[in-house]
């Protein structure tokens, strides 16, 4: 299916050159008699890098058949990691340099979201937050436990968070997995 320069707004996901692409950020300017143009920053769903691009008014870009599926993280040998479809048992694999950041934010057994292109993982789209305990902090000192203290914590995943002073050891917290902050301590 074709898609106008006019569809490419932000999170419109198309391929170009073979490569699926996501819009970051879509700008459009109207020329005179009728003609525009469009610049957009896209972020390649493969390998993360961002590009500019602009297109001009009548160009047709193609959009491109990316689909999540549901899997469970199963568990990482240091050079990939492996998730397995629930229903049919079916297993995939994502290198380590695709997982960069995201490997700190999800445990054995997680749920996730799985991305794939042309029958392929290409990227794992992961909560907006998740819970993870707290595996080591410092004590704070009696009285010292206002909220607006922050202190380090190192997480079940191996993750650094800066969080506040009266979180403790065995807390469960919430971390933002966008930013890789501290939200709240997990009911």
């Amino acid at each position: 299916m074709a898609l106008s320069i006019t569809d490419l707004k932000k999170g419109t996901i198309f391929q170009l050159d073979g490569v699926p692409y996501r819009v970051v950020e879509y700008a459009q300017k109207v020329m005179g008699r009728g003609g525009s143009i469009v610049n957009v920053r896209i972020k390649s769903l493969l390998d993360g890098r961002v590009l500019e691009k602009t297109f001009k008014g009548s160009e047709q870009i193609d959009s491109a058949d990316v689909y999540s599926q549901t899997v469970q993280y199963l568990y990482n040998d240091g050079q990939k990691y492996y998730f397995m479809d629930g229903v049919t048992f079916e297993q995939f694999e994502i290198g380590s340099d695709i997982m960069a950041d995201q490997a700190g934010y999800i445990k054995e057994g997680d749920q996730l979201q799985l991305q794939m292109f042309d029958g392929r993982p290409i990227n794992v789209e992961l909560p907006k937050s998740v819970p993870l305990k707290v595996t080591y902090t410092e004590s704070v000192v009696r009285g010292d436990t206002t909220s607006s203290v922050l202190k380090d914590a190192e997480v079940e995943t191996g993750v650094h968070v800066r969080v506040p002073a009266f979180i403790k050891t065995n807390d469960i917290i919430k971390v933002d997995t966008r930013t890789g902050e501290y939200l709240e301590r997990a009911k």
